[in-house]
């Protein structure tokens, strides 16, 4: 028993969510995944996208499947992650250091930062199962960083491989978080994109509206998580704006700073501001997931002399 088209092309070439679900695999790891699977509209079995607790059930089963990750429990509040987008993140960003490592797939001696880790710890988990790297994972709840740290010390693969860290400063980003003499060979982030509580349930609602065909007056934002995964004051560009002003004050500490950007519209002005800023290169890489595009942005401070003498150094 499988499920969706034959193949979902948009992924990387690594990923692993990359061919049809199989749904009996699946089942045989989260048992109670079989409650939420029902035929699709071209009358094959498939996972009701449109139901948050089918989506997270779905994940558990894909992390336990594919990653060997056992217990991945957190609030219902919480942002629950699509897996095949998030680990795409990654293996595009492990592309983008193989650039300055020979070619070769950069595994073990690189440390990556996750602006944002959330109680799902979820970026951190895919890029130790996935590659070993080792993190830095930092956010602004407490709550977040308890339940992050409770995943980790409950799958002996993440032990020792994962440092989570507060930030006390809801309006730093890299502030607070990199220390001094710290080097990090990349930073990741997904950035709140609603500007406002408002925009967020128009979000919700079209997000709904697009999986189910219902229109649901005032969504329940638990669908797509708290507000401070997805609203920040002037939205995704400015979140971004602020990543690239403090990036300037850690740009001999970090080889790679990169960011997710959900909206198209935002990339001329990210560019210019990146130009002000007076990096020595930045990339835009093109990325989806089913019907959604997406895309990261990455820059670098470094010239390239000094990026291969960082990846000597860090070996």
């Amino acid at each position: 028993m499988s499920s969706g088209t034959d193949k979902k092309s948009k992924l990387h070439p690594r990923n692993k969510n990359r061919n049809l679900y199989n749904l009996e695999s699946l089942i045989q790891c989260k048992p109670s995944l079989a409650n939420y699977i029902k035929p699709n509209k071209a009358g094959n079995p498939s996972i009701d996208f449109s139901n948050p607790e089918a989506v997270k059930i779905l994940n558990k089963a894909l992390l336990h499947h594919y990653y060997g990750v056992e217990y991945w429990e957190f609030p219902d509040a919480n942002l629950c992650p699509p897996i095949p987008g998030r680990v795409d993140y990654l293996h595009y960003i492990a592309d983008l250091l193989r650039v300055n490592n020979s070619g070769e797939i950069s595994k073990n001696n690189i440390t990556c930062l996750d602006i944002g880790m959330g109680a799902s710890c979820i970026y951190p988990i895919l890029g130790v199962t996935e590659y070993d790297w080792n993190f830095i994972g930092s956010d602004i709840a407490e709550k977040s960083i308890a339940n992050a740290k409770n995943i980790i010390a409950s799958n002996p693969q993440l032990k020792g491989k994962i440092e989570c860290r507060l930030q006390n400063n809801p309006t730093q980003i890299f502030k607070g978080i990199i220390t001094t003499n710290e080097k990090i060979d990349v930073t990741i982030s997904n950035p709140p994109f609603h500007a406002s509580k408002e925009d967020a349930l128009k979000g919700t609602r079209r997000k709904i509206k697009n999986l189910s065909g219902k229109k649901e007056k005032n969504p329940d934002l638990n669908f797509a998580g708290i507000s401070n995964e997805l609203i920040y004051k002037g939205g995704e560009f400015a979140f971004i704006g602020n990543m690239i002003k403090e990036s300037m004050m850690f740009q001999n500490n970090c080889l790679w700073f990169t960011t997710l950007v959900s909206k198209e519209s935002n990339l001329k002005g990210i560019y210019k501001l990146l130009d002000k800023a007076k990096v020595a290169e930045f990339k835009t890489i093109k990325m989806g997931t089913g019907n959604k595009t997406s895309r990261i942005v990455a820059w670098t401070f470094l010239s390239t002399e000094a990026q291969n003498q960082w990846r000597v150094s860090r070996k």
